[in-house]
């Protein structure tokens, strides 16, 4: 009953819901993640720019990429292709490019309704934060936080121990118990430094291990340059339904590369909003434009560099492989050399300590709104989450997965439903960056512009000056 519930949500409600969030994102705002692409590249530049005590815009961004890139990128790809076909991949891309719209709405929406942590110093944001402010609705901020902290907080962190645990007692023969002790204490010892030690941590390692992971993926390209025509054709074909795609032709296709995409770039699904409203940025916008980036990081990059790799080796035409870390492992080793598996688990192992950190802050930041004074609810949060960590290194974690792909259904819908309500604030906020843009200045938010909206003014004091020319 729980994998029926969950896969109607999935497969009907959620992408219909989501694509259509999307789509009106995308039209209203005149394809504002197309119209600001050579924009993200100016506001990353000014991303580095760090304030003392406080988050950068690009530690923010970084974080985030540590959320949506991780075991999805891997193993989620390589699932779409067995089951949906090539096609899977077009219909990826599709949904990332909407996506990016959604995310750059809901991150912007965070950043204009953040609010002063008066214990630590430092922002805090995210859906549970502008439906209380914004929408005055306390009961359904809750509803979220709930599903967040269960979803991403805890389930999510076992799933992800247990993931890197039986990828390396695969590929290095490690026991599961090992690898979650040693994981659980590096997590601890990170995590006890609150959202800068992690933003630190996350600044470096995300990088690291993007790049890393897209140079291997181009010396794979590159020594099969022949055959991009040749996958190229075969993922256009196979989205249209021109040739029968393995799984069951352009309906397979359709539903396994929306899902995929939804899942993996996390656009639209509340998490993401909760980092990007910890950053030191001029303008609300600013923060939507840097994370609508991270969405064509975590979909145009990563996710492609896995569906090539895979493609290229032609071993999903098998469709005896049914384990997506699995197949994207031999893939790589058919294309490098047996160390190809090596470099995976590796690479995952990363992807899963930096989503354990992005988890750990969402849980952090769900119980801090739900009572920033009651620091026993936070603790208990924290020892819970790092038994999950061990915990979850040797069990079968399907029946698990299945209800955490549950709750982050429900949380999609709520967060999407509290979008859909605040409409008008988000393209308000668009328009008020659109025309400082113009006039050659760095856009800079005014509170006294939005006298009708329950702004922090601690978090958001106003500037008397009106930006400084562009560069």
């Amino acid at each position: 009953m729980l994998a029926t519930v969950t896969d109607f949500l999935w497969s009907y409600v959620l992408v219909a819901v989501l694509v259509t969030m999307g789509l009106i994102f995308t039209l209203g705002s005149r394809f504002v993640q197309l119209r600001y692409f050579v924009e993200m590249f100016r506001v990353l530049g000014g991303a580095f720019q760090h304030h003392p005590g406080q988050v950068s815009s690009f530690q923010a961004l970084t974080l985030s990429v540590a959320g949506r890139v991780g075991a999805g990128n891997i193993a989620g790809v390589a699932v779409a292709i067995t089951l949906g076909g090539p096609g899977a991949i077009f219909w990826m891309w599709v949904v990332g490019l909407i996506g990016m719209a959604t995310s750059f709405f809901e991150c912007s929406l965070a950043q204009a309704y953040k609010t002063i942590d008066s214990k630590t110093a430092t922002f805090r944001g995210g859906p549970m934060y502008y439906i209380e402010r914004g929408l005055g609705s306390r009961g359904l901020g809750m509803a979220f936080t709930l599903l967040l902290l269960v979803t991403f907080g805890l389930a999510f962190v076992a799933l992800q121990s247990f993931t890197a645990s039986s990828s390396l007692e695969e590929a290095f023969g490690v026991p599961t118990h090992i690898t979650g002790i040693v994981l659980t204490l590096v997590i601890a010892v990170t995590i006890f430094g609150g959202v800068q030690r992690i933003s630190r941590v996350t600044e470096i390692i995300v990088p690291i291990m993007a790049i890393l992971y897209v140079l291997v993926a181009l010396y794979v390209v590159a020594t099969n340059i022949g055959q991009v025509p040749d996958v190229l054709t075969l993922i256009v074909r196979g989205a249209f339904g021109l040739e029968q795609a393995v799984g069951g032709g352009i309906g397979a296709a359709i539903m396994m590369g929306v899902r995929r995409g939804l899942f993996s770039n996390e656009a639209g699904l509340g998490s993401a909003p909760n980092v990007a409203a910890v950053a030191t940025v001029p303008h609300p916008v600013h923060q939507g434009i840097v994370q609508s980036f991270s969405v064509f990081i975590d979909t145009a990059i990563i996710c492609t560099a896995t569906a090539f790799i895979i493609l290229m080796s032609g071993l999903h035409d098998g469709g005896n492989i049914d384990n997506g870390v699995v197949l994207t492992q031999l893939a790589l080793a058919d294309h490098v050399g047996p160390w190809g598996q090596t470099f995976v688990s590796l690479i995952l192992l990363l992807f899963v300590f930096s989503s354990i950190l992005y988890n750990f802050y969402l849980g952090e930041n769900a119980t801090s709104w739900m009572n920033p004074d009651n620091r026993v609810l936070f603790v208990v949060f924290r020892v819970l989450m790092l038994v999950l960590i061990l915990w979850g290194s040797m069990q079968d974690l399907s029946t698990i997965f299945s209800f955490a792909d549950l709750t982050m259904a429900l949380l999609a819908l709520v967060n999407l439903l509290a979008l859909a309500l605040m409409l008008k604030v988000c393209f308000r906020l668009m328009h008020d960056y659109d025309q400082q843009s113009r006039t050659g200045a760095i856009p800079v938010f005014d509170p006294n512009k939005f006298p009708d909206l329950n702004i922090d003014r601690e978090a958001w004091p106003g500037n008397p000056t009106n930006g400084q020319e562009k560069n």
